[in-house]
């Protein structure tokens, strides 16, 4: 059975987070989004400390659609190497997970 992840993305504005996220779940990469902020981010970048204002984005998917979600989100991000995180849900209500899986289904090829 599918693990139900939470995928975690900074953007540099609200406007790239509507973007990722309105392309991640149109595409059923994933099943829904928040974008949170803004935030402040503090940290190394090619040598030097940096201090930014960016935009949180808490994605729910499954670990079979990870790898596709992925893409899809350095598809349409603008960092050399964005924040990118997976972590595992290990628990909620289940139909609520149940829905994750549902609205996540990968297209069908059929046709």
């Amino acid at each position: 059975m599918a693990q139900n992840l939470e995928v975690h993305v900074t953007t540099g504005s609200r406007e790239e987070a509507e973007k990722v996220v309105q392309a991640a779940v149109e595409g059923r990469f994933a099943a829904c989004a928040q974008i949170s902020g803004p935030i402040s981010s503090t940290y190394w970048w090619q040598g030097k400390l940096e201090r930014d204002e960016e935009f949180f984005i808490i994605m729910k998917t499954t670990d079979e659609r990870l790898d596709a979600l992925v893409g899809n989100i350095k598809a349409n991000h603008s960092y050399d190497t964005p924040e990118i995180v997976a972590v595992p849900i290990v628990g909620g209500l289940g139909d609520y997970l149940t829905w994750i899986k549902a609205e996540t289904e990968a297209p069908s090829s059929a046709g």
